[in-house]
């Protein structure tokens, strides 16, 4: 093991927008008082989404976008691969891989398995098709596109090999519903937004906002359908994450605007509904529409980013799993839920954490009461179009 002390750096996944996209290096200090930007890599333009893998000092990112059909002008939708420079931090790109399914949105490394699994959500766009029925009259079929689960081979190198298994989702939910989501089709086909790995590395956890449910597959080359959560209808689960220390799982209801607690049975994979809480504060009236949810290392504090109230919350954890709300800070006014702080990370040792604040063009940096979770700014940097920030500790 090095002697080092560990040097800290954020890379922040971005969007073209306004901006040129790609992924953007900062150093920041250990009490996180001061970020200082590094370097930027150019490519992927659609940087949403970043993973690390610690064993090879690899990033993973996704170019969050749908291929622009036969002999595509742009890059065709895919996950990156960089080695890591383990003295400066910079980038050097490793190579890409195709991804089958638009809108690669979430990364996740097991590195024990090196495997990569990526979450494509599809599009909200349909094609109408002209057929002709049975009964010989002419009428229209509509078409969405697939959602789908990825899992590819890694290298030793952390390079990202060839894919061992595709998982199409199957299904939608009430369509239409109340959602403002494309009309009120947000739920006419699945839409995959997150793939999350427990804390034993043996199941996967899927939350499709499309068709209500919760996945749980056994983790391999291929994954083996071992449970599966059906929500309440509209609530559209989005993110999951884990108590490191109860090992309970948390998981935001995106078009119930909720926070909703699960134990978790690492043995067969089963959740069972413990609570549900609304993500914002009481009175709060108009659109809502939770996003990113992390717990404290330390467990038992829970955040969660809110889009449409614009807010970064904070709650408690009972012993018996329940949610209360403990507060919240100000993020900068959405232009609507799409376009709103949709991420933040909290540091490994749990004394900060920082914000992609995309609205405001910001990375924003809080200090946590490690004792009521509380949230003191501390400094900011201003990032063009931030869409998502990976905590990377460098000893080299």
């Amino acid at each position: 093991m090095s002697s080092k002390t560990p040097r800290l750096f954020a890379y922040v996944g971005t969007y073209t927008g306004s901006a040129d996209g790609g992924i953007h290096i900062l150093k920041v200090s250990k009490d996180g008082r001061e970020l200082s930007s590094t370097g930027h890599a150019s490519q992927p333009k659609e940087s949403g989404y970043l993973a690390y893998a610690a064993s090879t000092g690899t990033l993973y990112a996704v170019n969050e976008r749908k291929t622009d059909g036969r002999g595509p002008v742009e890059a065709p939708a895919a996950v990156h691969s960089f080695t890591v420079n383990q003295q400066d931090g910079s980038l050097t790109p490793l190579g890409s891989r195709p991804a089958p399914g638009p809108f690669p949105t979430f990364l996740s490394v097991s590195d024990d398995q090196r495997r990569l699994i990526s979450a494509n959500h599809g599009s909200f766009e349909h094609v109408e098709h002209v057929v002709k029925g049975r009964d010989g009259e002419w009428t229209v079929e509509y078409l969405y596109d697939d959602s789908s689960v990825l899992v590819y081979d890694l290298g030793t190198d952390g390079a990202i090999g060839k894919l061992t298994d595709v998982k199409v989702i199957e299904g939608h939910g009430k369509d239409p519903n109340f959602s403002p989501q494309a009309g009120g089709h947000a739920q006419a086909s699945p839409h995959a937004h997150c793939a999350v790995i427990d804390p034993s590395g043996r199941y996967l956890l899927v939350a499709d906002k499309g068709t209500d449910r919760i996945y749980v597959y056994t983790l391999g080359a291929t994954l083996e359908l071992a449970f599966t959560h059906q929500c309440a209808p509209e609530t559209g689960p989005r993110h999951i994450a884990f108590d490191p220390v109860s090992g309970n799982a948390y998981v935001t209801l995106e078009f119930a605007s909720k926070l909703a607690a699960f134990a978790f049975d690492p043995r067969s994979g089963e959740l069972a509904l413990l609570d549900e809480v609304t993500s914002t504060e009481s009175g709060h009236t108009g659109l809502n529409e939770p996003a990113e949810v992390r717990v404290h290392p330390d467990g038992d504090i829970v955040y969660v980013n809110n889009r449409g109230e614009d807010s970064l919350a904070w709650f408690s954890v009972s012993e018996a799993g329940k949610l209360t709300r403990q507060g919240h800070t100000d993020l900068a006014p959405s232009l609507h839920p799409g376009v709103a702080a949709r991420n933040f990370s909290i540091d490994p040792t749990g004394s900060f954490l920082l914000v992609a604040d995309r609205p405001a063009a910001l990375v924003r940096s809080y200090a946590i009461d490690n004792e009521t979770g509380a949230l003191t700014p501390l400094t900011e940097i201003s990032i063009p179009e931030p869409a998502f920030v990976q905590f990377v500790e460098l000893t080299g």
